[in-house]
């Protein structure tokens, strides 16, 4: 799997018997990422489908808003001591049309929970910057359709099963197909990958289709889901306050705890179909 896993020695304790083995980890690598030559932000992310992340990124922040709007991406500048590519630094060179990201815009991102940005403030954010009006998709998902959902994500976990240390998203249709899956050691890496496949294939707005995360709903997801114009997230664990009151200020359905045959629909219930 390359520089998607790393391996390392480890001791194993069990049931008193010490073991020394080697054991695959997750890889957990920065990237930094430009636009037009100038550093934007950083993440720590699970190399590959960088590209995809980078488009996912611009898009849910409002830089971009399709494939259109991006010339060229290219590594460049990371090296390690030997002097060899890293492929750590992503440089996107946007179309001549888009207008220049702003001074000190990555100060802005409401990207993470720890950003200090009151709830107002942020659903303010993205009130002004979605183009897409989610209370005009009229999908429908089944109840079944929805318990089938963690399944389909788990089994399409490549790297998961050999590290266990993966976030996952898959993007569905509402009638349970698969479209794409991304793993990531950050889940808001792992939906931008999602969404940049999208934007990629020129697919967005994503009208009709689900959203499926391994882990719980934040705020931040909820919000690139609507940045793509996904009118359905769905998660195996809990949703924030700020990530419920923005569904339901945006017309988004939003499922928690969807675990075996049980789930909590915390917003446009009129989408699940009982």
């Amino acid at each position: 799997m390359g520089r998607v896993t790393v391996r390392r020695q480890v001791l194993r304790i069990s049931d008193g018997r010490e073991v020394r083995r080697p054991d695959a980890l997750a890889a957990e690598e920065p990237l930094e990422l430009r636009v037009n030559g100038r550093a934007l932000t950083v993440t720590m992310r699970t190399p590959g489908h960088d590209v995809e992340l980078a488009h996912g990124f611009l898009l849910t922040e409002g830089v971009i808003a399709d494939v259109e709007d991006v010339r060229t991406a290219r590594y460049c500048d990371g090296t390690d001591e030997d002097g060899k590519n890293t492929y750590n630094v992503l440089d996107l060179a946007l179309a001549e049309h888009v207008p220049p990201v702003q001074v000190g815009v990555e100060r802005n991102f409401h990207t993470t929970s720890s950003c200090g940005v009151c709830g107002k403030a942020a659903l303010e954010s993205v009130r002004v910057r979605s183009h897409h009006d989610l209370t005009q998709d009229e999908a429908k998902v089944s109840v079944d359709t929805l318990i089938s959902l963690p399944g389909k994500l788990r089994a399409a976990q490549r790297v998961f099963d050999s590290t266990g240390g993966l976030h996952a998203a898959g993007l569905f249709t509402s009638t349970g197909e698969l479209l794409v899956a991304r793993e990531d050691v950050g889940r808001h890496n792992a939906v931008d990958k999602v969404i940049g496949w999208a934007v990629m294939s020129r697919r967005v707005p994503l009208s009709g289709c689900v959203l499926m995360v391994s882990g719980r709903a934040s705020f931040e997801l909820v919000q690139k889901a609507t940045m793509a114009g996904i009118p359905f997230l769905a998660a195996v664990s809990a949703p924030s306050s700020l990530a419920v009151d923005l569904a339901a200020e945006q017309g988004m359905t939003l499922v928690g705890f969807l675990r075996g045959t049980s789930m909590n629909v915390y917003s446009g219930q009129s989408r699940v179909d009982r």
